[in-house]
């Protein structure tokens, strides 16, 4: 077999309509894996080595298998680098408001931890 064919990885991607919300929350579970949908959400496909996470290269290859297998990222080979997006549309077709809902509640530097807006009426005794 020719080197340029066994280098070809088949990286598995979960169909819309198999994605289960359990995989999705657990996998969204994780500060580091959290990080690197934030920055998807923000800033669109990026390739694997350009995010900002403290962890050794083999550990994030694991984060990017977690997210990959429970469906919330897709990615693609391109020659010797692998380019990662959100997929953002399957996971709202699935599970509407859930991701939007996440990312908005999660912190990001600088602002702190969201909140909902929720009033209280406070009565006086």
């Amino acid at each position: 077999m020719p080197r340029s064919l066994r280098s070809q990885v088949t990286l598995a991607h979960p169909d819309t309509a198999d994605l289960d919300l359990l995989d999705v929350l657990h996998a969204l579970a994780d500060p580091t894996r959290m990080t690197i949908v934030c920055a998807l959400a923000k800033d669109g496909e990026r390739a694997c080595g350009t995010f900002s996470v403290d962890v050794a290269p083999s550990t994030l290859t694991h984060h990017f298998r977690v997210l990959r297998e429970a469906g919330v990222i897709h990615q693609r080979q391109e020659g010797n680098r692998r380019f990662t997006n959100l997929r953002e549309n399957d996971l709202k077709q699935r599970f509407p408001g859930l991701l939007d809902r996440i990312l908005a509640s999660y912190p990001s530097p600088g602002r702190g931890v969201a909140t909902s807006a929720v009033t209280v009426d406070h009565v006086a005794s």
